[in-house]
């Protein structure tokens, strides 16, 4: 449905995988409104479909790939699109971002989403260009690594006489079902959750999209103007203008480390006694070749290594942390090797990270002996590879940590929520964290739970164990980033957020007095989050709402930013809640709730349930976790 608005295309378009068929799905501009594009998109078309009885590996289950609105409009780190699905890993919803090319080419074919419905009935790949929707057998591709596969593409497009198109497809792992198989687009991953998987189940290897179309733009010229000033605040910034660019994600090892938050032995500790061999620094200054960024992206953070004398991506932070002092191996070379080798096979890093150190526990523990331990380097090329092809051992680690646990025991240090493996940050130095963690839609994500690590160390320096405040200011941040992920950009462009003044001079004044008045401000945070439309108005350190205006001519301040981020979150919360989600799913394994980091300082531990009744109240949850009625009406979701 043709939309009045800039920066959408205006059409959903909807394929039958077992017919065949393409329809549209209606989408109205009023729906564009309340449910903006990407993850929240996604999560109003899945609540529409799913009844709570879906199998994830099932023809029943349904992917939704959607754009942002922004995608395309040349607004900053924009080429973000999003992968929702029912999660093979968690059994509960799914959603999975990703940078590339495929967005902005997507919406170039003319769509704003794809949603898929039904299962192939052999190996496939689809090629979009424009109207037309072609399938074509992916015999001779099944099988391929991601390289290889995305190389077949190139050269069956090419002999077309395409040269503009964008690609995702999955590898090994996808086909073979490894329940945190992801979904890449070029070097860029949709790694979390399992999503490659459900392309395997339903025989997609591959979609290419290409077209024409010209994505529309409200003002071009207030838009560029505005983008471009953007773009040097950006630049200027101290965390998107110099840290990312110089060191990539990386760079926060050296910090992480400093402040208790580098998990290490699978969240025993948290502090790497070798993290100078494996940090940002170290890459940067021994292996890195050039740095690269998405399309629109003036970060760069993304690095490039030499293995085997092929450049290829470097790790990112999640990758370095885990798989270095995550698993006790203090050798940056071989980090970089199974990041290579992982997207190869196309996998998650952190989930793969997370279930072999889970294995190296349970044989320290004598619980289980996969022929895994802390220390022992020599055989996880070739556990990769088992995993990917399901050989041997590698079929039961291909079914994540907390299947694991469940069937050796072990489920204290299974390092996962809701069957989701965490990322690097380890929560007993940042409570709120710990929360954020906790009470993830998709499970045990830093940045779907809000990611409010940054102000408890690597940002702003607050007191990282109390919970006071915390509940606020992860609803806040969790609100926020999902209307970031919902326009189509990065997350990074929130690091942007906090003034760069607070970062820089970190013992200054202004401060101290901004980091011991934090955590007494909860109060206020609550009136905000409960009553955002207080805050109609454009903040200077944020830039993404007047962009609204701009490209798209849809009204937008601070405050309604932070609703429809809300309702996006609640969505989400209201979808899983059908596959059986309440309080007692939002839980950490006992390492980080009960026993202290620091043994001689009891509060290093996520007091967690405190914080989520606080946040349970905030969110207008009831006490089982779940929307309220009054809550759904009020986000105008029912």
């Amino acid at each position: 449905m043709k939309s009045k608005y800039g920066g959408y295309m205006g059409r959903v378009i909807q394929l039958d995988l077992s017919t065949k068929q393409a329809t549209d799905y209606p989408w109205t501009d009023k729906d564009r409104e309340l449910y903006i594009g990407g993850k929240i998109m996604a999560a109003k078309i899945l609540s529409d479909i799913f009844t709570g009885s879906e199998d994830p590996l099932g023809e029943e289950n349904v992917i939704v790939i959607s754009t942002g609105p922004l995608t395309g409009t040349g607004a900053p780190s924009s080429s973000r699109f999003n992968i929702s699905t029912l999660s093979p890993l968690t059994g509960i919803l799914a959603s999975s971002n990703c940078g590339g090319t495929f967005g902005y080419y997507l919406k170039k074919a003319g769509y704003d989403a794809l949603i898929l419905k039904g299962k192939c009935d052999k190996h496939t790949w689809l090629e979009i260009n424009n109207n037309k929707f072609v399938f074509h057998t992916a015999e001779d591709m099944w099988g391929t690594k991601i390289s290889g596969c995305q190389q077949m593409l190139d050269e069956k497009l090419n002999e077309k006489g395409n040269s503009k198109y964008g690609h995702i497809c999955i590898g090994p792992a996808g086909e073979n079902l490894v329940k945190y198989a992801a979904v890449l687009s070029g070097e860029r991953a949709a790694g979390r959750a399992g999503v490659g998987a459900v392309f395997g189940a339903k025989n997609i290897k591959a979609i290419t999209a290409a077209g024409n179309h010209i994505i529309p733009v409200y003002d071009r010229e207030k838009t560029v103007e505005w983008n471009k000033k953007w773009f040097n605040y950006l630049k200027k910034h101290p965390l998107t203008g110099s840290q990312l660019p110089r060191l990539g994600t990386a760079g926060l090892v050296s910090s992480m480390q400093m402040r208790g938050l580098l998990a290490t032995k699978n969240y025993t500790y948290g502090h790497n006694d070798n993290f100078e061999k494996v940090n940002g620094e170290t890459l940067a200054e021994q292996y890195n070749v050039v740095n690269k960024g998405c399309l629109t992206c003036p970060i760069k953070c993304a690095r490039t290594v030499t293995v085997d004398g092929k450049e290829v991506k470097g790790p990112e932070l999640e990758t370095l942390g885990l798989l270095a002092g995550g698993i006790l191996n203090d050798e940056l070379n071989l980090v970089n090797r199974w990041n290579s080798e992982l997207d190869e096979l196309g996998m998650d890093t952190i989930s793969a990270a997370n279930t072999i150190a889970y294995a190296m526990e349970a044989k320290e523990k004598g619980l289980w002996d996969a022929g895994l331990e802390f220390g022992r380097t020599d055989n996880i090329s070739q556990i990769w590879e088992d995993i990917a092809y399901r050989r041997g051992v590698g079929n039961e680690l291909a079914e994540g940590s907390r299947y694991l646990s469940r069937k050796y025991g072990g489920e204290d240090f299974a390092m996962n929520v809701k069957g989701l493996e965490l990322a690097a940050y380890e929560p007993r130095m940042a409570a709120g964290q710990g929360l954020g963690y906790a009470v993830s839609n998709r499970g045990g994500c830093h940045l779907n739970g809000g990611y409010l690590v940054i102000r408890e160390g690597l940002g702003l320096r607050t007191d990282p164990n109390t919970p006071k405040a915390k509940a606020d200011f992860t609803m806040l941040f969790q609100n926020l980033m999902e209307m970031i992920s919902a326009s189509g950009q990065c997350l990074f462009t929130s690091y942007a957020f906090f003034p760069g003044f607070l970062l820089t001079q970190p013992d200054g004044p202004i401060t101290k007095v901004c980091n011991a008045a934090i955590p007494h401000i909860g109060w206020a945070l609550r009136a905000i989050n409960k009553c955002p439309d207080v805050l109609a108005l454009h903040l200077p350190v944020f830039h993404h709402t007047k962009i609204f205006g701009y490209a798209l001519n849809m009204p937008m301040n601070f405050g309604r930013y932070i609703r429809c981020g809300e309702r996006g979150y609640t969505l989400e919360r209201y979808v899983n809640a059908r596959f059986g989600i309440t309080a007692e799913n939002d839980t950490l394994p006992r390492k980080l709730a009960d026993i202290p980091q620091d043994k001689n300082n009891p509060k290093t531990v996520v007091p967690l349930e405190r914080m989520k009744k606080t946040y349970y109240a905030a969110r207008g949850w009831d006490k089982n976790g779940v929307p309220t009625e009054a809550t759904l009406r009020r986000l105008k979701i029912k």
